[in-house]
C-alpha cells in the first residue's frame, strides 16, 4: 500500500479555504470588514511569505467560532460550501484524488486549516482521512483555541505520525509515499516522502522543485 498526503489550500482547491472563510464571514455581516479583511489579508501575505505566526493567526481565525451557536454556523458554512468551495475544486483535482483512492493507496488531507472548515471539504473530495488544526471544544461549543499540536509546517509531521499510529502503521511501513502542496510552508513533510510534487507552486517552492528535480504540476 502507499501512502498519499494532499495539502488543501491552493493546492486541491484553486484558492485558500482559511482566507475564503474570512470573507464569507465578511461579506455576510458577521465580521467588520474593515478589521477583519486588513488583518485576513496580512495573515495570508505572512502565509506566503512563510513567516506566518501560526498561533497568532489561530486567535484571530478561531474567534468567531466561538460567538456563535453551532448551529448557526453549520448553517454558514453549508453557504459557504456552495458559494466559495465548490467552485475552487477542478476536474483535475478530483480526478488527481480519484486515481489515487481507486489504487488502495491510504490517502489523507493533511492541512493547517481547521477541521471546522475542512471537514466538509475533505467529504466532498471523497477522502476520509483528515488532519487539520483541531478547534478546542468544551461542553458542545468552540472555545476559540486549539487542541493540541497545529497541523502547521513540523506540526504536520508530528500529526501525520500521531494519525498513523491511531490506525497501527508507522511511517516505514509505506514503501512509496506522496505529498502534493503548493507551498513553502510544507517542505518538512515535502521532504520526508519518497514522492514529493509541487502543485502550482510559489515561487519558493518552484525554485526548490527545480533544483532537486522534483515533479511540478498544475491542477488548477
Amino acid at each position: 500500500m502507499e501512502l498519499v498526503l494532499f495539502d488543501l489550500d491552493n493546492t486541491l482547491l484553486s484558492g485558500d479555504s482559511d482566507y475564503a472563510w474570512a470573507q464569507f464571514l465578511i461579506e455576510q455581516g458577521v465580521l467588520d470588514g474593515d478589521v477583519y479583511e486588513r488583518a485576513n489579508d496580512a495573515f495570508f501575505e505572512d502565509y506566503k511569505a512563510g513567516t506566518l505566526n501560526i498561533h497568532e493567526f489561530l486567535m484571530f481565525q478561531l474567534k468567531p467560532l466561538s460567538q456563535y451557536p453551532r448551529e448557526q454556523l453549520d448553517a454558514w458554512h453549508r453557504q459557504f460550501m456552495e458559494q466559495k468551495i465548490r467552485p475552487m475544486i477542478t476536474p483535475a483535482s478530483r480526478k488527481l484524488v480519484n486515481d489515487h483512492l481507486s489504487s488502495g493507496s491510504l490517502c489523507a488531507i493533511v492541512t493547517a486549516t481547521n477541521s471546522f472548515v475542512t471537514t466538509p471539504i475533505a467529504a466532498e473530495l471523497g477522502i476520509e482521512h483528515l488532519i487539520a488544526t483541531e478547534p478546542e471544544v468544551r461542553d458542545g461549543a468552540f472555545t476559540g483555541g486549539v487542541e493540541g499540536t497545529p497541523s502547521f509546517r513540523e506540526g504536520k509531521i508530528e500529526r501525520l505520525d500521531d494519525w498513523l499510529v491511531s490506525l497501527g502503521h508507522r511511517f516505514e511501513d509505506f514503501p512509496k509515499s506522496w505529498f502534493y502542496s503548493d507551498s513553502l510552508n510544507d517542505l518538512p513533510l515535502l521532504e520526508r516522502v519518497t514522492n514529493p510534487v509541487a502543485v502550482d507552486p510559489d515561487d519558493t517552492l518552484a525554485r526548490i522543485a527545480r533544483e532537486r528535480g522534483w515533479p511540478v504540476i498544475s491542477l488548477h
